[in-house]
């Protein structure tokens, strides 16, 4: 039987649960841009973030967030991924397989992982899968899904 998409959020926020949230999210020094994606992300957690805070491709704080801040949003992430696509962003799965694929097997967001961190995520994206499958081709992510599983299943990591 299929895990519920509860099940699986629940699975990744465990195995998230001991991610201790940033002082801060990006390098805030660097830029103005950098310095405001980072009040946005310090203005949220885990359980507040929203699609509208992450969901403009154009203009996504993730993907200036250290590896840290990285692996304290990824429940949040996973929620969004997991809800129903909105009118106005769409199905923001598609947006988080650009980010877990990164720099592929080298992905610093991955390495900064644990194994147990890593085995959530790569449930999370089978059970994209088996339940998400007809989205991620209407989206033309279906390539970026199994990379992206083949990234957070690789077992051999260099810690």
């Amino acid at each position: 039987m299929m895990p519920s998409d509860a099940l699986i959020l629940e699975t990744v926020e465990q195995a998230f649960a001991e991610c201790p949230r940033p002082e801060h999210f990006t390098d805030y020094t660097h830029c103005e841009e950098c310095a405001e994606h980072d009040d946005l992300l310090r203005s949220r957690d885990v359980r507040t973030l929203l699609v509208e805070d992450v969901g403009n491709p154009g203009s996504d704080p993730i993907c200036f967030v250290t590896a840290q801040a990285f692996a304290y949003y990824l429940p949040a992430l996973v929620r969004l991924a997991l809800a129903e696509p909105t009118v106005s962003y769409g199905w923001y799965g598609a947006q988080l397989l650009f980010h877990l694929c990164g720099d592929g097997h080298e992905n610093r967001r991955v390495l900064a992982c644990t194994p147990n961190q890593r085995r959530a995520i790569a449930e999370f994206l089978r059970h994209l899968v088996e339940t998400r499958a007809v989205l991620a081709d209407s989206e033309r992510c279906t390539e970026e899904l199994f990379q992206a599983l083949d990234i957070w299943s690789d077992e051999i990591r260099v810690a």
